[in-house]
């Protein structure tokens, strides 16, 4: 019979597995929820059109897109802060570089929709 000890390790061990895995899903929430004002931004384009005077809108645009940056770069720093506090036992923990390339990628794609909007 194991003990009562080895009892409280596993439940603290599962704990931690938990929170890994609660922390991946809360990333991938935050990058949605930045996707998502990014495509209201994009979409403020379709929806207002040739609006003047012009710089008003890519202005409002232009929120949205520092908005989802934000987003990201929050998400970004508070997983891998999650992560770095925290050892896995089972659950294998998507590496901090994984999480990394995907904010990278998603910043880098803001940008470049914020560049196309006021060239535009």
């Amino acid at each position: 019979m194991a003990d009562k000890t080895d009892m409280a390790e596993d439940r603290t061990d599962w704990a931690e597995d938990r929170t890994v895995l609660a922390n991946e899903r809360t990333f991938a929430g935050w990058m949605r929820t930045g996707m998502a004002a990014l495509a209201i931004a994009i979409g403020m384009r379709a929806v207002f059109g040739p609006f003047e005077p012009t710089w008003l809108a890519k202005a409002g645009a232009t929120i949205l897109l520092l908005a989802a940056f934000y987003i990201f770069w929050s998400a970004w720093r508070q997983s891998c802060t999650t992560l770095n506090r925290l050892s896995d036992h089972t659950a294998k923990a998507k590496p901090t570089r994984d999480m990394t390339l995907i904010f990278a990628a998603l910043s880098l794609g803001t940008l470049a929709t914020g560049v196309i909007l006021w060239a535009l």
